[in-house]
């Protein structure tokens, strides 16, 4: 996508319900007026609005929607329109019960909530065909539409996602029948003589359930692959009815690691990412773990196209949908919507422009308040973002991140690895993941997020954490790459089974590459401490300790201390071919994370641009291309201030900074080499 779509502007704005107030005139005037005032340069309409673009069945009501989008391109504002498939009106669920999704317990659901919609269903698909394109013949070549959002949160909202109909059920057999082709095949890959669950007739089969088979994860496994699978086909309907009077790019707004489908196939079908962020702000008074995961979310959208991305909703102040929410203290809107900027967004959108009267959003955070309109402390912050948006967007056109460190993250890893029955029963694949993204945040370093299918021959280090599953092909590329003169980092319980699930028998996919020889991994109790010394300090270990053993050319960096595998490697250099495997063989924590890499960072010549170490709370981020800037930002309340990082200028003011940056609490600054 880039700039270059939008004419070179940074998107400010955010979704917007007209539809909601069409019997105050007088407040859609307003809205026009404050948008101004406000810097917002596009707005998203029609997300939750199929029950007014057609009242009654066949019956089509675009003119309101056509006047908005009429008035808001007269006052310079652009358009996304959504398809409305997200919500079902009423009239659709009454006369076609089938398009409502079926519960893994049987039951169908009453109408109601969002997604509730069966994406197999012959009418739901023709309904919203129907309705997608009189959208595209009406409205896809307006001049004010930029984009196509197709529906919203896609999976999510009821249960996993996933619908248990009759005709998801028909689907899916002849989705694994396509995979498979004999029931043979099928046997084997979910090793079903286990419990003596063979297949002789693929009506037999069934997607999991809590009163029938829910613990083959060779099915479980194939049924979430489905889910995606079908999902997708959903979504690339929707795409090609909006394409066939339109040109324009489409979209789907993603979620921060959502587990019901694998963004990464879902991805393939558009042509932009795009997701909603509503970290945790001031959940306590450190706020890097926030810092933390909100980066890594935007980290995960930029790096599924390699170009920039848009922040399609995120909250100018709270969300309404946790057991507490707090409002963004001053100066935390400001920052954390630069920091989707830093990280390769072209946008801050917000859910939502102005709150709704009632219904169950109508105290989630808005740019308009219920009272004082643009006289609130959130309608100024919001005014403030769109100022420095406008006025910076000639700095980052033509920009986005290009790191040269990688970690693994793959979906189909995650539902295998948390639904493995051992060794630990709260494996938390994310949590894991985010550790290690941690440290390369806290040493202002950006990192992509790559899938096992993907090639890693660009990055100087990857590292994949609880790398359970190797897909076909995986082991052999990253043979590949380290063998080249590249550095990888594997874990615990990793290379543990096949894309089926079942357990590679014999010798570890990459026993060459990483020099160890697994035998058993412990899960220990409380009371049973261990530890290892690297690097001349000591280190706990956590709920994981595999016992691995080290082959003749294996340099052991750490070992066991304590209990009957003392001894045992703990952390484990292998050299192959030019570059190098590193084995952890225990869960740790930070602590051990952040000396390890720091060492790896510096051989492979990563680090962050300023070229000192980064107080905590305070990382950078890089986008270069047609030029480069450096963000730096203070996730610390308290002012700080960084020394012996040479002459820089401030790219915003023209201010030289030499050899000094002073960051105040809660902000960021734009910089760049002198000269440059």
């Amino acid at each position: 996508m880039g700039t270059h779509m939008t004419g070179g502007r940074l998107l400010h704005g955010g979704d917007y319900n007209p539809e909601q107030w069409l019997e105050r005139p007088e407040i859609l005037e307003e809205d026009i007026i404050l948008m101004k005032e406000a810097g917002i340069n596009c707005v998203t309409l029609g997300v939750f609005s199929w029950s007014m673009l057609e009242p009654e069945e066949g019956r089509y009501d675009f003119a309101w929607l056509a006047e908005r989008i009429d008035r808001l391109y007269e006052n310079g504002i652009q358009v996304i329109l959504a398809t409305p498939s997200g919500a079902m009106p009423h009239w659709l669920t009454q006369k076609y019960p089938e398009v409502m999704q079926v519960q893994e317990d049987e039951k169908r659901n009453l109408p109601g909530l969002r997604h509730n919609f069966c994406y197999t269903s012959p009418v739901m698909r023709e309904k919203i065909r129907r309705m997608d394109l009189e959208l595209s013949r009406r409205f896809g070549k307006h001049s004010a539409v930029i984009l196509w959002h197709i529906s919203n949160e896609l999976g999510g909202n009821w249960g996993d996602g996933a619908c248990h109909c009759e005709q998801c059920q028909s689907a899916f057999r002849e989705w694994l029948r396509q995979k498979y082709h004999t029931l043979e095949e099928l046997n084997h890959a979910w090793w079903n003589r286990f419990w003596s669950h063979v297949y002789t007739d693929w009506e037999q089969i069934h997607s999991p359930a809590p009163h029938g088979e829910a613990l083959s994860h060779g099915l479980k496994l194939d049924w979430k692959r489905f889910v995606t699978e079908q999902m997708t086909d959903f979504c690339r309907g929707e795409i090609y009815a909006v394409r066939k009077y339109s040109n324009r790019p489409v979209t789907t707004n993603f979620m921060d690691f959502f587990k019901n489908l694998n963004y990464h196939r879902l991805q393939s079908c558009l042509n932009v990412i795009s997701w909603d962020s509503y970290p945790q702000w001031h959940a306590s008074k450190d706020e890097v773990p926030a810092a933390v995961r909100a980066a890594a979310g935007h980290s995960m959208m930029r790096s599924m196209k390699k170009q920039p991305f848009l922040l399609m909703e995120s909250t100018p102040s709270c969300v309404n949908w946790r057991s507490f929410n707090p409002v963004k203290r001053p100066g935390m809107h400001m920052l954390s919507s630069m920091q989707a900027i830093a990280h390769g967004s072209d946008s801050v959108l917000y859910f939502q422009w102005r709150k709704s009267r009632g219904a169950y959003e109508k105290f989630h955070g808005a740019v308009v308040d219920h009272r004082n309109g643009g006289a609130a402390r959130t309608f100024r912050e919001v005014s403030e973002v769109g100022e420095r948006l406008a006025a910076v967007q000639g700095l980052i056109e033509g920009t986005v991140n290009r790191p040269g460190a990688a970690i693994v993250f793959d979906w189909e890893n995650w539902w295998a690895l948390e639904d493995a029955s051992g060794p630990r029963l709260d494996l938390d694949y994310v949590s894991e993941v985010l550790k290690h993204y941690q440290v390369f945040w806290e040493q202002g370093v950006d990192v992509d997020f790559v899938s096992m299918d993907e090639a890693f021959e660009s990055y100087r280090i990857v590292c994949a954490p609880v790398n359970y599953l190797y897909r076909k092909g995986y082991a052999e590329r990253v043979r590949a790459y380290v063998e080249s003169g590249s550095c990888y980092v594997s874990t615990w319980f990793s290379g543990v089974a096949d894309d089926t699930d079942l357990c590679f028998t014999g010798h570890h996919p990459l026993e060459d590459v990483l020099g160890i020889l697994p035998e058993e991994i412990d899960a220990p109790g409380e009371g049973f401490e261990n530890g290892f010394v690297y690097q001349g300090a000591h280190y706990s270990t956590g709920r994981i300790c595999e016992i691995v053993h080290a082959a003749a050319d294996t340099q052991v960096l750490a070992a066991y201390e304590q209990d009957f595998y003392a001894g045992c490697p703990a952390v484990a250099r292998h050299s192959f071919g030019q570059g190098t495997g590193y084995y952890v063989a225990a869960e740790t924590g930070l602590d051990f994370l952040r000396a390890f890499y720091q060492e790896l960072l510096s051989e492979a010549g990563l680090h962050s641009p300023l070229g000192v170490p980064l107080p905590y709370g305070v990382t950078t981020a890089v986008r270069s291309g047609e030029r480069e800037i450096v963000f730096v930002m203070n996730f610390r309340q308290e002012n700080v201030s960084l020394q012996g990082i040479g002459d820089w200028e401030d790219a915003e003011t023209g201010e030289i900074c030499r050899d000094r940056l002073e960051l105040g609490g809660f902000s960021l600054k734009m910089i760049r080499r002198k000269g440059a």
